[in-house]
């Protein structure tokens, strides 16, 4: 069993970069999980920020660096444009959301954003085993 404890923490690692040609995060989920390994921490969490006037993306990283490291794997996935938001659209971003969690083993987090063309992406940041 699971202890909420266990997800507590106070570090953070903030990293910039630009979206690619297909509204991804480009390189920046290589820096997370370059950091992650690197520094060898135990990642809890995540954040995206998509800075439309920039055209770039501020990702955060959660972590404790108190307990054994792990290395993790971020996915990016479009869950499709919805120009339009209301209770059938966010049926349709759930069963998609759940639907691409289900090709990835070991989701550990997941996170939301949205780029000026109202599409829906989601980072997974998965337990690489």
């Amino acid at each position: 069993m699971s202890i909420v404890t266990d997800q507590y923490h106070g570090s953070f690692k903030m990293f910039l970069g630009e979206l690619d040609a297909a509204n991804k995060l480009g390189n920046l989920t290589q820096q997370v999980e370059a950091f992650v390994a690197d520094n060898k921490v135990a990642a809890k969490s995540i954040g995206v920020e998509y800075l439309e006037d920039d055209k770039k993306a501020v990702m955060t990283l959660g972590y404790r660096a108190d307990e054994p490291a792990y290395e993790v794997k971020l996915f990016v996935e479009s869950l499709g444009k919805k120009p339009v938001l209301d209770a059938a659209a966010l049926a349709s971003l759930e069963a998609a959301l759940g639907e691409r969690a289900s090709t990835h083993p070991g989701v550990i987090c997941h996170e939301l954003y949205v780029t000026e063309d109202n599409e829906f992406l989601v980072v997974f940041m998965t337990h690489k085993a």
